[in-house]
């Protein structure tokens, strides 16, 4: 495999008379090139990734196409054009895939933290409002749902109908959104 990679890279590099010898016109090459970047582009693959990708539809080519067929890989239905587009096929795909696969640094990062800082904050400024809008059975509704408590279980630790409780904490939550975006 890196025999071909190597061999693609010194195709492209190759003088014009042993271009001439393996019947290889610079202008396929060019073209050739040209082809798969605007393929690259339409499948939206990063342009960093471009090079790579190219490389490895010449390593293919190589592998399954006669240099002095390249020319037939952009004419219509031809063998080395089917070729020419599984190899295009192959690695835009693989590609993709390995996008889906590797995080990028956002979400290689342990966002807990940050997550947990901005549920804190939340509750602080729920903790500094709640006494000066809600009342005293207000405050321990929304305290014990804080804490994960359902409405059933609130229910039943302060001895109140469930429709009691679901209605004091709508309200209190009303409350406090209120006073929060002032």
């Amino acid at each position: 495999m890196v025999v071909a990679v190597l061999m693609s890279t010194a195709l492209a590099t190759l003088s014009p008379a042993t271009l001439r010898a393996n019947q290889i016109s610079p202008q396929h090459l060019n073209d050739i090139g040209r082809y798969c970047t605007t393929c690259w582009r339409n499948a939206r693959l990063p342009a960093h990734a471009w090079d790579d990708c190219t490389q490895e539809v010449f390593r293919r080519l190589l592998e399954r196409v006669p240099p002095h067929a390249w020319a037939r890989a952009l004419q219509i239905e031809s063998e080395e054009r089917r070729e020419f587009l599984r190899a295009i096929d192959a690695v835009k795909k693989r590609t993709q895939r390995s996008r889906k696969h590797t995080p990028d640094i956002d979400q290689a990062a342990d966002l807990r933290d940050h997550h947990l800082r901005v549920r804190y904050e939340q509750r602080e400024a729920v903790d500094r409002v709640a006494p000066e809008v809600l009342s005293e059975r207000q405050q321990q509704i929304v305290q014990l749902s804080l804490q994960g408590y359902s409405v059933q279980e609130i229910s039943e630790k302060l001895g109140l109908p469930t429709e009691r409780i679901s209605d004091e904490k709508y309200k209190a939550i009303r409350k406090l959104r209120e006073r929060l975006a002032e």
